[in-house]
């Protein structure tokens, strides 16, 4: 014992156990896991140059010649060392919005554990990001395996395949690069990931800067981390590397996957895309690990068959929200205060999904509730991002009155100067896409980047600038929704300042040259031709639902919600005056009332019902409740804006609706097709004849990928659904999520090629169909063969089948009967009618009918 105890005391110990500084000089002479010795687990089976070996209660280090030739020059452990303190120090510290000197705060104190879960949400990324976010906040998390961000790289019970890649998905702001640095900090520490020998940190937003250049793998790392200037191409060939990449939709690269080009030397120059795709795919450095973070629109820039795991970020849920204001603040009364009040609002409470928005409504509902300000606190988003502005104003204000040179007045009109051009820069990079810029994005905007990120405190809270390598700076707004606003901000600025040049090109959609011509008489003529408030916020409404993404969806709920007076009293003259009377915002709600939606998806339709609570206007919401409330429902007509409403309240609801039947609605056409999105939370959808179109079929196959899946019965017989949509409809039934056991398609004007997308989507997810409807259809016996090809496989669970109609022959039904004899089991029930077919072409499958091996008890063909 006592002997043991001698070798506990002399031998060097981990970090982990010792609980010594990484500048200690005992934790010097521990070193790292590095090679494959005798007597190593098998998680540490990788080629390193040092080996624990643990026997009988003790460690001892066994150092290979390898581990002394490669530190011969200054020592591997030295510069590992001193690369650990070099990301413990950047990481460690992180900043809630604010880049200013002392607003830093250690991450440990301030981190919430994040849900992420493995895989991703199904629905096609058609949506804007806080569709997504309500979508997310609608998902059933009982029978999901959440992961730790430490844990990515081990595998879950039962999954034999090691993992190399990973993608991590989420929304913007959700917490991925919080994730990464705390992932990375625990590593720095030693006390997670110890597997690892050498972590590399790299965001794209920095590779940016050097994407025209070539570089080799070891030259790129010397360049973002100088702390590795003396590591050589061999160490790097024997340790355990892992690779973040953080950032994928901020990258200005252009990752091909499909070039033939080869890269395998670490010291071997190429260019940067040609680096990073060798690096993904494999080819260079096949060890190591590799972790991708991206917002969701970005990700499939990498291809799947490169990908070992992709995990989604969900943001917090309920109980995080909860844990991260009580962590904020130590006043447990104002904590609770604040809770009470997101839960008073479903946009906030939503929106608290995003840590970069709990900041957000943590900050303004602190100096709210903290001072003597009086007054009904924001509920909506509008409101809430208003008063944000305000805050930081206050803020700013307090600081530089304490120096007695600093006029307040003037510091006003500082900050509504900056504030503006921010907003231009918001406003001509958010139809881009852009979230990240650069000094000449800047300078073109007319933003001086000394007065932007010195003299404007205001700014440096809602603009954050990042120093990155060559003495250049990275410049983003906080969070996209902070863009967007700024952004509405600029447009509405512009249109009480009858810019007549920037709305014409926003709401025309087309860039014009601006005149030359200074005459006083154009522009007094171009003044009067700017529309009025209510034309303006219309005709923004109409470019925004043309949008197929969506991608306006929140700058135009943020300029609807601009226009009400008390928004733009509390931004103290910064976007103008306008007539503003009652009768005019009248007509805006009654323009939004009456928007036409035709040929627009029902989803996008339902951002008009938003636009409206961002205007205070709850008439029909209230109106929506009652009807919910009522017995006799059909009696009671629908408008569309109600029918909109309706949809995105029962698809919120966290009662599953148990029949969607259109037809039961007492509304126009357009307003059943409104309806739509409500598919995604019930069990049987009814929408025989009601119009659908190609259109309607994505938002259906949104609903069968959506976690959970509710339906069960979907009814869309005589709709003109085209192979098109059939083929949307298809990529529904693929999703494992989908859980779909009747499907109806009669008259939906159908050919072989649907027959082909239904057998591809059956072939992926067999299990659940039990009824397909495909009669008075165009299918032809080409149709039916792809359909046999389905009929055949054991996995297949359909028992009746319908193909009346359908200009089939004699070619059919034997497809049919040789399908059945490979599959006997399942079909009971065939129907053939009206295909003019003889009794010797149907014999066999009457023989088939009369064997009882088989299970087809009803034959109808007549």
């Amino acid at each position: 014992m006592s002997n043991q105890g001698d070798e506990e005391e002399d031998r060097p110990k981990s970090p982990m156990s010792s609980g010594l500084s990484l500048k200690s000089d005992r934790f010097k002479d521990w070193l790292p896991n590095f090679i494959n010795e005798p007597g190593c687990s098998d998680s540490q089976i990788i080629k390193r140059p040092v080996c624990v070996e643990e026997r009988s209660g003790t460690r001892r280090l066994q150092i290979s010649s390898q581990s002394r030739s490669v530190t011969a020059d200054r020592g591997l452990q030295e510069v590992l060392d001193e690369h650990r303190i070099s990301l413990r120090e950047r990481c460690e510290h992180v900043t809630e919005g604010s880049d200013e000197a002392g607003s830093r705060t250690l991450l440990n104190r301030i981190y919430t554990e994040l849900y992420i879960t493995e895989g991703q949400s199904e629905e096609v990324n058609s949506q804007h990001e806080v569709r997504q976010l309500e979508t997310a906040s609608k998902m059933e998390s009982l029978h999901e395996t959440p992961i730790k961000c430490q844990d990515i790289f081990k595998a879950l019970p039962g999954q034999q395949t090691p993992i190399r890649v990973v993608l991590t998905n989420g929304v913007a702001g959700v917490g991925k690069t919080f994730s990464v640095q705390k992932f990375t900090l625990d590593w720095a520490e030693g006390s997670e990931n110890q597997d690892v020998s050498l972590l590399v940190l790299l965001s794209f937003r920095e590779l940016n800067l050097i994407r025209d250049e070539r570089y080799s793998l070891l030259e790129l790392l010397r360049v973002f981390h100088p702390t590795l200037q003396e590591i050589r191409a061999e160490t790097l060939a024997v340790c355990k590397l892992l690779f973040i990449f953080d950032g994928l939709d901020e990258s200005r690269l252009w990752l091909d996957f499909n070039i033939s080009e080869a890269v395998s030397d670490v010291s071997e120059k190429s260019s940067l895309n040609v680096l990073l795709a060798n690096l993904i795919k494999g080819n260079l450095l096949p060890s190591a690990l590799i972790w991708i973070t991206s917002r969701p629109a970005a990700a499939n820039q990498i291809p799947p068959s490169c990908v070992d795991r992709v995990t989604e970020v969900r943001g917090f849920t309920d109980a995080q929200k909860e844990e991260y204001f009580r962590r904020r603040f130590s006043d447990e009364d104002l904590s609770s205060r604040i809770i009470s009040h997101i839960k008073t609002s479903r946009s906030l409470h939503i929106m608290c999904l995003i840590p970069v928005f709990c900041w957000i409504t943590a900050t303004v509902l602190e100096h709210m509730m903290s001072t003597e300000q009086r007054g009904e606190l924001p509920k909506t988003l509008t409101d809430m991002y208003s008063h944000f502005l305000l805050v930081q104003t206050k803020r700013k204000k307090k600081k530089y009155d304490e120096g007695p040179q600093m006029n307040p007045e003037e510091l006003t009109r500082s900050d509504r100067k900056v504030l503006l051009k921010l907003g231009r820069l918001a406003f001509e990079h958010l139809e881009n896409g852009n979230i990240m810029f650069y000094q000449e994005d800047l300078e073109r905007c007319g933003l001086d980047v000394t007065e932007a990120s010195v003299y404007s405190g205001v700014c440096t809270e809602i603009f954050k600038r990042e120093s990155v390598i060559f003495q250049k700076t990275v410049y983003c707004f906080v969070h996209l929704s902070v863009q967007e606003f700024l952004a509405a901000v600029h447009m509405y600025h512009c249109f009480t300042n009858r810019n007549t040049d920037v709305i014409e090109a926003f709401l025309k959609d087309i860039k014009h040259k601006k005149s030359s011509s200074k005459s006083l008489l154009k522009r007094i003529t171009k003044f009067f031709q700017t529309p009025s408030l209510d034309v303006f916020l219309k005709r923004a409404m109409e470019k925004s639902l043309k949008s197929p993404n969506g991608h306006l969806d929140l700058f135009v709920r943020f300029l609807h919600g601009l226009s009400l007076e008390s928004n733009r009293r509390l931004l103290g003259g910064l976007l103008g005056q306008t007539d503003n009377s009652p009768e005019m915002v009248q007509r805006v709600f009654n323009n939004l009332k009456e928007m036409n939606s035709d040929g627009i998806s029902p989803d996008r339709s339902i951002n008009i019902f938003h636009c409206l609570t961002e205007m205070n206007d709850l008439s029909v919401h209230q109106d929506i409740q009652k009807f919910l409330k009522s017995k006799n429902r059909s009696k009671r007509k629908l408008s569309e804006i109600q029918c909109s409403a309706l949809a995105y309240m029962l698809q919120m609801s966290e009662e599953v609706l148990r029949v969607l039947d259109l037809k039961k609605y007492n509304t126009s056409v357009q307003g059943r097709l409104r309806l739509i999105p409500a598919v995604r939370n019930c069990r049987k959808a009814v929408f025989s004849n009601c119009g659908l179109s190609e259109t309607h079929c994505e938002v259906v196959a949104s609903a069968l990928m959506s976690n959970p899946s509710h339906l069960r019965y979907l009814d869309l017989e005589n709709n003109k659904l085209q192979d098109s949509g059939v083929k949307l409809l298809s990529a529904g039934l693929k999703s494992a999520n989908c859980q779909l056991e009747t499907l109806k398609l009669d008259r939906c004007g159908l050919s072989k090629i649907s027959c082909s997308s239904l057998a591809s989507a059956l072939r992926s997810n067999p299990s659940n169909l039990r009824k397909l409807w495909l009669s008075h259809n165009n299918l032809q016996d080409s149709g039916v063969k792809l359909l046999c090809d389905i009929l055949k496989s054991p996995n297949c669970q359909l028992e009746f089948l319908w193909l009346v109609s359908c200009g089939l022959s004699k070619i059919s039904c034997s497809s049919l009967a040789s399908a059945l004899r490979s599959n006997p089991s399942h079909l009971r029930e065939l129907w053939l009618r009206y295909n003019n077919l003889r009794h010797s072409d149907v014999k066999p499958l009457s023989d088939l009918q009369k064997d009882p091996d088989y299970r087809l008890k009803t034959l109808q063909w007549s």
